[in-house]
């Protein structure tokens, strides 16, 4: 595959299962320069032709068809980062993103009294 000076080709995957995260991209309305084009989607089928069917997380609407080509996984590490890098050290929860405030008090309002061992 050619490119262009100064970029690089990007390697995808290509086999989606039930429940990813995906980041999609509309190439008709990108290329038309039209908005809304790009948008976050879980994986809802699979067909065994490649394709997938979508359904947009911001507004429910199903994109059939979807080429895997136009299809980017969305990891969960960057999902629970702000969790996972918490400064639980810190005596004020301002420090925290509101995120891992509540996963902390949720955890702590069960039987535990201790942390889950770092990961």
């Amino acid at each position: 595959m050619a490119t262009q000076p100064g970029t690089q080709a990007v390697s995808q995957q290509t086999s989606y299962k039930r429940g990813d995260f995906v980041l999609y991209r509309n190439a008709e309305l990108f290329w038309a320069g039209k908005p809304g084009h790009t948008f976050v989607c879980r994986v809802d089928r699979t067909w065994e032709s490649g394709v997938f069917d979508l359904v947009c997380l911001d507004t429910g609407r199903v994109v059939c068809d979807a080429h895997p080509d136009f299809m980017r996984l969305l990891p969960t590490a960057d999902v629970m980062h702000d969790i996972d890098t918490a400064p639980l050290s810190e005596p004020d929860s301002g420090a925290m993103t509101p995120a891992a405030v509540a996963w902390l008090r949720q955890h702590l309002a069960q039987d535990s009294s201790t942390l889950p061992a770092p990961r």
